[in-house]
């Protein structure tokens, strides 16, 4: 009775067709870029999570007192300038975005390096030495306080003159944190706003400037500054 009985549909049979082959050859490299500009922005974006993850461990070893404070100066620095450089770039930059954005593209969790990259300068400059080598007694070197005066000077002159871009006043004010930092480690008034401006202008382009309304307000923080290091000065 069931052997008569017909199937309602017909099996297919399964014929082999060459098309289905695999045309991929495996032992052949698979290249992400297919040409020279493609292979630079990765090259690009490559070496700045490099950077990021180096720098991490580097800051980490700095707190642990494991590493010179001489060497990290150098190494941040190096590593800050490469970063900057890379992103100097406009293709880079558009594709990397920001620095929160890349590290949750690509998993990274580094908060020291972060800081860092926020500040700009490495915790040498920000902070200064821990050792006062350049100080006889309780008095500071004349020459660093000289020093240091004349570039608060020569940043408040070039502010009245209207230089506010990024690339006058940023290292013109890292050259001022150095300054003090050489001459006293003792906080005094204003010396926070330095760090804090250092981080503004941090997070600028090299041709931008600050509005008329920023530069006023950097002129009057800088000027505080300078009177609260020259009032250090007369309580030493």
């Amino acid at each position: 009775m069931y052997g008569n009985r017909q199937l309602a549909y017909a099996p297919t049979p399964y014929v082999p067709r060459s098309a289905l082959s695999a045309t991929i050859n495996l032992d052949e490299e698979v290249k992400l870029a297919t040409t020279s500009s493609e292979r630079d922005l990765y090259d690009s974006l490559a070496e700045i999570y490099s950077i990021i993850i180096t720098l991490d461990a580097l800051e980490k070893g700095y707190l642990k007192d494991s590493i010179p404070e001489g060497d990290y100066t150098e190494t941040c620095s190096r590593l800050l300038k490469q970063y900057k450089s890379n992103l100097a770039d406009e293709t880079v930059a558009k594709a990397f975005g920001d620095l929160e954005s890349f590290k949750r593209e690509w998993d990274m969790e580094c908060p020291r390096a972060t800081e860092r990259l926020r500040i700009g300068i490495p915790a040498t400059v920000e902070q200064g030495p821990s050792q006062k080598a350049t100080q006889q007694g309780d008095s500071a070197d004349a020459t660093l306080v000289v020093n240091a005066t004349e570039n608060f000077i020569t940043l408040l002159d070039a502010i009245k003159i209207g230089l506010v871009e990024k690339d006058t006043l940023h290292p013109l004010l890292v050259e001022i944190i150095q300054a003090v930092n050489k001459v006293t480690d003792k906080d005094f008034e204003s010396k926070g706003k330095i760090v804090q401006w250092l981080i503004t202008l941090n997070q600028m382009r090299a041709a931008d400037k600050l509005n008329d309304d920023q530069a006023r307000e950097f002129q009057f923080d800088m000027e505080q500054a300078y009177y609260g290091f020259k009032g250090t000065l007369k309580r030493d």
